[in-house]
């Protein structure tokens, strides 16, 4: 159980780690581009390789460290559709880390291209997962928290598909940024809860007449 309860710790480190780099990311490039009207992968792509870049990796890793604390916390239990759709999150995220997207103002490359979709999968996996981890009876003490989380990402997915159709791209990136961090927080639940599962599962109950649990 100790192993599952350092899996979980692993990815809430890797998670701060990425929200850490992603801000050192967003003070370094240049002043000239506006995180309100810009998403983050404009940010990367003026910094191409940088720690914004770095971060999307490391966010993707601290996914398989908890998609692996989750198979050892419960070994026999079904939860292979949600594993998929982590799985279908840490991919995309490497995806749109590896293949950059145009430069602002320029035309869509199909480089461009693959790394927009890669981030819609992503992004739609993530809830998805979270729904369904709810589920869970581990994670039973988070469920009510993950749905909330999961409306409010579905909320902000659409404000955002909106903004980058029929809204001409206003405050693109503010409604991006509020997505990814309603996301990586499901993340952060989901591990959290993990350890906290772990650590209470070796706590030593005694009962009334002296006899330990």
């Amino acid at each position: 159980m100790s192993g599952t309860r350092n899996t979980g710790l692993l990815a809430l480190g890797g998670i701060a780690l990425a929200a850490l780099l992603t801000v050192i990311g967003h003070l370094e490039v240049n002043d000239d581009l506006n995180p309100w009207a810009l998403t983050i992968s404009d940010f990367a792509v003026s910094d191409r390789g940088g720690v914004i870049d770095v971060a999307m990796v490391v966010l993707a890793l601290a996914t398989v460290a908890l998609l692996y604390g989750l198979r050892r916390a419960a070994p026999a239990r079904p939860g292979r559709a949600a594993e998929l759709l982590l799985g279908a999150w840490a991919t995309g995220l490497l995806l749109a880390a590896v293949v950059p997207t145009n430069e602002p103002g320029t035309a869509m490359t199909t480089a461009a291209y693959v790394h927009r979709y890669a981030s819609v999968v992503a992004f739609l996996a993530l809830p998805a997962a979270g729904w369904l981890l709810a589920r869970r009876p581990d994670l039973e003490p988070a469920a009510r928290m993950l749905r909330t989380l999961v409306l409010l990402s579905l909320s902000l997915a659409t404000a955002m598909v909106w903004s980058a159709y029929p809204g001409d791209r206003v405050l693109i990136g503010l409604a991006e940024r509020l997505l990814i961090l309603t996301e990586v927080a499901v993340l952060a639940i989901v591990a959290l809860t993990q350890t906290r599962a772990v650590a209470d599962h070796g706590v030593v109950v005694p009962h009334e007449k002296g006899v330990t649990a």
